[in-house]
């Protein structure tokens, strides 16, 4: 027994030299990267969108009630090609059309992303509450 208790803390110490360490590796973009840039910055796009969607959208088609992302794709020319909508639900489709209405309304065009000083495909992501006829755009 004595010569269990003695290896049990040895066991105990020597229990680092068998475990995996893991590094993990942060890639952030690189210091030759500069985002997408709408005229007066992302609040201005938000507003002229959020205006635009109100204005050329019936709400009462889809019962619009909590939080809807919506994923802009922005091309090498500064053009919104892309829109996802998450998450998927009835009329989704639909719903995607009308907001690349309203998306093509707005006015003001987005200065590419570019990365090493040439542009690239780029993402904006917005994030908007709907209830009840009202939004909030955080």
């Amino acid at each position: 027994m004595k010569k269990y208790l003695l290896i049990l803390p040895l066991l105990l110490l020597s229990g680092k030299g068998f475990s995996q360490e893991t590094a993990i590796q942060i890639k952030l973009p690189s210091e030759n990267y500069k985002k997408a840039e709408f005229p007066g910055g992302d609040e201005a796009f938000r507003k002229e969108f959020m205006n635009m969607v109100h204005a050329y959208i019936d709400f009462a088609l889809y019962a619009l009630e909590g939080k809807i992302t919506f994923i802009f794709n922005i091309d090498t020319k500064g053009k919104i090609n892309k829109i996802d909508v998450l998450p998927i639900f009835k009329d989704n489709e639909m719903f995607i059309d009308d907001i690349k209405y309203a998306t093509k309304k707005v006015k003001g065009k987005w200065k590419p992303a570019t990365k090493n000083g040439a542009p690239v495909d780029s993402r904006f992501i917005m994030k908007v509450n709907f209830s009840s006829n009202t939004y909030d755009a955080g």
